[in-house]
């Protein structure tokens, strides 16, 4: 798939569907929400970012991506739960190489929903967006060393660790080693045969 098709998927966000989770364009009034994780040092200590300082940044910022989304040069998701219709973190692609067929799948959530598996649902998702639509061969994610709860949400939805890259960050005025974990288009294909197995319904034993 070509970039500017992927900028004209993008520039009209699909909206995903799962069984807890509704995956949709990320608003300006979901500031409250995103300010209440993204403010959290618990949420930003293994990424690249530092936590929002003010409500008033969130803000600003979801102003900002919906220029991105308008471009269709951003393509994260904003994970909402269906049942309360909040939204508790953001899932998508941090970037897509379509030259090669690839792209780098990242994701953080609310300390709210921590240890009830959102992140794997809205992962498989986004996998299966990247594979059936986007026609992707190679999916891969990152994480900082550390981040064990990162890595196992990375294999539980197929994903292969292929090892660190020491020292290849800096990150906050550190140097950090980077982890890669990834999945193939056969690798998903034999482990989801179908969206409804990508949802999270049901897994190919």
């Amino acid at each position: 798939m070509k970039q500017e098709v992927i900028h004209r998927v993008f520039a009209h966000m699909p909206e995903l569907s799962t069984p807890r989770l509704t995956l949709r364009k990320m608003r300006t009034s979901d500031d409250a929400d995103m300010f209440d994780y993204a403010s959290r040092p618990e949420v930003t200590r293994y990424l690249l970012w530092s936590p929002h300082p003010d409500r008033a940044y969130t803000r600003e910022y979801l102003k900002y991506l919906a220029t991105r989304y308008a471009a269709g040069t951003f393509y994260d998701w904003a994970v909402v739960l269906k049942e309360s219709g909040r939204m508790v973190g953001t899932c998508g692609f941090t970037s897509i190489d379509a030259q090669n067929e690839c792209a780098e799948i990242g994701y953080v959530l609310s300390p709210r929903v921590w240890g009830h598996e959102i992140a794997v649902e809205a992962v498989r998702a986004v996998l299966a967006f990247g594979f059936d639509r986007l026609l992707l061969q190679r999916i891969e994610a990152r994480f900082i060393y550390g981040n064990e709860a990162s890595l196992r949400v990375m294999q539980k939805v197929g994903m292969t660790f292929e090892g660190y890259r020491r020292q290849s960050m800096l990150i906050k005025g550190v140097r950090r080693d980077i982890g890669y974990s990834s999945i193939l288009l056969d690798e998903y294909r034999a482990l989801f045969p179908t969206w409804e197995d990508a949802k999270g319904q049901k897994i190919k034993n």
